[in-house]
């Protein structure tokens, strides 16, 4: 059995710990290259974990299978050690610990979700472990003075801010009035900040700023508000849990905005989910598979989506993208350090400048990437129902134009 296909649960792990036949993992086992992953397959990321383990497995049989990692004249292939954190920072940064200490693990993939991240880096910053990540944008991450800690996707406060210049544009150039609620972890309150920064810098005004509840099953208090205040933008940030709790109560209740824009749509599948309920609505990606990046691996997004749709069977979202450049920027690292030392490691990651499918790669000294924007896909649906995302921002990227304002309920 593959060591990424062993899946190891925190009490099995302590029971393996103590087991009289226990593998001592290292950074280089045979022919493999073994990292380390602490993700989240049960609680309430677990949907976004598996696309975040769907998306590095689909890497490492890629890379794998044409040629692998040549360091020092050799060729070595990568294998995972998973982990369930089960959505909990604590127990995150307990396993991180375990695969650093106990498992041998020198070279960390990061978790879902900005907090499992901010939980982690510490320990993996302790024990001078290089982590590429591919799923923590909060960026409180890139302000930490952290020397092992590499992203490949954008910081979470540019996420939403290009829905609010958008929406500007379309009002003349005037200020807008903006609803916003948002789920009380790092990422979404970086989201929020970045709004704040967006209306600062546009005149526009914040109507509603609003606290969606921990379990993200409710957000009606808000969308009340929302009717009566009437603004031009509502701004929604709770994961895939809070952009579909968002679509069904909209419709629900019938409320009526010109412009709705979230995150983690995409990885809600919205339009499986709540089929022409979702139209209209704008969502903020780290990628699209229609923009035009490439690499030898995957080729373009187009190629990329329908690998892993044949694979997994399912439209990879951005997080599953991401987690496979994740890999591709480890290959890339190894081969240019041509070493496993991992101060060498670590100055070839901060010195990656390379294209990839799912966008450009190159780190600023807080371990950000600095080259990739952000995209705007919209949910647009025909009049059978079928409905698609296209990119309708940034314009040079567009695919479709973008439709404003939402036609209201009575009229749909």
């Amino acid at each position: 059995m593959k060591i990424r296909n062993i899946l190891i649960t925190f009490f099995s792990a302590i029971a393996i710990l103590f087991s009289t036949s226990v593998v001592s993992f290292a950074k280089v086992v045979g022919d493999k290259i073994v990292l380390g992953a602490a993700i989240s397959l049960t609680g309430k990321y677990s949907s976004n974990g598996v696309h975040t383990q769907n998306g590095y497995n689909m890497a490492v049989d890629r890379i794998n299978s044409m040629g692998g990692i040549k360091v020092g004249g050799k060729t070595y292939k990568f294998d995972i050690i998973y982990y369930d954190d089960e959505s909990n920072p604590k127990r995150a940064a307990q396993l991180a610990e375990r695969l650093i200490s106990q498992d041998g693990v020198e070279f960390m993939l990061g978790p879902y979700s900005s907090g499992l991240t901010k939980a982690i880096a510490p320990v993996t910053e302790k024990y001078g472990v290089p982590m590429v990540e591919a799923n923590g944008a909060s960026r409180s991450l890139f302000t930490k003075g952290y020397k092992y800690l590499f992203a490949v996707l954008a910081p979470a406060n540019l996420y939403l801010d290009v829905a609010i210049e958008t929406a500007v544009e379309l009002n003349g150039g005037k200020g807008v009035r903006i609803a916003q609620a948002f789920e009380q972890d790092a990422f979404s309150q970086d989201v929020r900040l970045g709004i704040l920064d967006a209306a600062e810098r546009t005149g526009s005004e914040i109507v509603i700023d609003d606290k969606l509840p921990k379990e993200l099953n409710d957000m009606a208090a808000t969308l009340s508000k929302v009717k009566a205040v009437k603004p031009d933008v509502l701004v929604v940030s709770g994961h895939t849990k809070g952009a579909l709790t968002a679509i069904r109560q909209i419709a629900e209740m019938k409320v009526d905005v010109p412009m709705l824009a979230m995150t983690h749509c995409d990885a809600a599948k919205l339009s499986k989910q709540h089929g022409k309920n979702s139209e209209y609505a704008l969502c903020a990606s780290q990628w699209h598979k229609t923009l035009t990046y490439k690499d030898d691996f995957f080729k373009d997004g187009m190629t990329y989506a329908a690998d892993f749709e044949k694979e997994f069977g399912y439209d990879p979202p951005y997080q599953s993208a991401e987690s496979s450049a994740a890999l591709l920027v480890f290959k890339d690292a190894f081969e240019r350090a041509n070493s496993f030392d991992q101060k060498k490691v670590r100055d070839a990651l901060a010195a990656t400048n390379m294209q990839t499918f799912y966008g450009n790669i190159k780190f600023a000294p807080g371990g950000q990437n600095v080259d990739k924007p952000m995209v705007l896909f919209q949910v647009m649906c025909d009049d059978a129902g079928k409905c698609e995302n296209k990119v309708v921002a940034p314009l040079k990227w567009a695919s479709a134009e973008l439709i404003h304002p939402i036609p209201k309920w009575s009229e749909r």
